[in-house]
């Protein structure tokens, strides 16, 4: 198990590299820089040369990078130059709203995902057909337009939850739930979705194998057929299909924390990168990348709990 999280965690190193590294090349040959966002429209070429020293934009990418990172690896992800606002204390103060609903949203998609999918495998017929019909919906209707349709119907016409802003849990628990309905929801259709149609494939794959058609033969209980034998053999794939929802859900918050107003990294992503704020949009990169590396690791575990003759390479 220590060798597995070793490995693992000696692989995240150059995967956090690489990723900055590219984000910071992808976002060098974008259109404009931060000198021009701090000018805005009227500036005369030597100020615009001026800010650009000032900044080091003139220096080469790599040389801009390498100064990033020397100051990353101790633990500095810099001062925006947009705010003024240190990149670490920013990113703090937001992420608490990004992990709640990634987190809410996760635990509800693999609630009602696994729980339909184990009953419309054993139950079968209409429900398992509807299962179907809600994957198919699941993957078509994108997350940012189900949240509009919530906000008009759900916070415009009923008035039953707010339609924008966050309430931290520790302010009031009962607002912090009412503020992360309609954004859970928006977010955890596509989840609930494949879930349910991963864990009813693979519940209905073994429950045709033969050791269940021996355990029914001596008696076992359906209920314990069902729930310590075919499910926790049909759930290494459902773990996996979890964990890509829950890294999938990262890239839903950027719109759907714009939709519903939301303090959380995905608006600052939105609008560090409209304002070619590099700094902060590295510490956000960054962010999300350690957040993947940490379900990934998650993941493994899961795999040695659920079947021990699993070993991760």
């Amino acid at each position: 198990m220590r060798r597995l999280i070793l490995r693992r965690l000696l692989i995240s190193v150059p995967l956090v590299i690489g990723v900055s590294l590219l984000t910071f090349l992808l976002q060098a040959l974008t259109p404009g820089d931060t000198a021009r966002a701090i000018l805005g429209i009227n500036y005369t070429p030597e100020a615009y040369a001026q800010l650009r020293h000032q900044l080091g934009l003139d220096e080469p990418l790599l040389t801009q990078y390498w100064h990033w990172l020397t100051q990353a690896l101790r633990g500095d992800l810099g001062v925006s130059p947009i705010s003024g606002l240190s990149v670490a204390s920013e990113i703090a103060s937001r992420l608490s709203v990004t992990v709640s609903l990634i987190l809410v949203t996760t635990l509800v998609a693999a609630a009602l995902g696994i729980g339909l999918g184990v009953f419309s495998a054993v139950r079968g017929g209409a429900l398992g057909r509807t299962v179907d019909v809600l994957s198919l919906a699941g993957h078509s209707l994108p997350s940012f337009w189900l949240g509009l349709a919530l906000v008009t119907v759900f916070a415009v016409g009923l008035r039953a939850f707010p339609a924008t802003g966050y309430v931290a849990l520790d302010a009031s628990p009962g607002q912090w739930a009412l503020s992360l309905v309609l954004p859970v929801t928006a977010l955890a259709v596509h989840g609930i979705a494949v879930i349910a149609k991963q864990t009813r494939d693979g519940m209905l794959e073994v429950l045709s194998r033969e050791f269940v058609r021996a355990l029914r033969a001596h008696g076992v209980s359906e209920r314990s057929i069902v729930f310590r034998h075919a499910l926790r053999n049909a759930a290494i794939p459902v773990v996996t299909v979890v964990g890509i929802v829950f890294v999938h859900l990262l890239s839903g918050t950027v719109l759907v924390e714009t939709v519903f107003a939301m303090p959380g990294l995905g608006g600052l992503a939105v609008d560090s990168t409209t304002q070619h704020d590099l700094p902060m949009i590295q510490g956000v990169v960054v962010v999300f990348t350690l957040i993947v590396v940490a379900v990934n690791l998650l993941v493994d575990l899961a795999y040695s709990w659920l079947n021990p003759k699993v070993r991760v390479r």
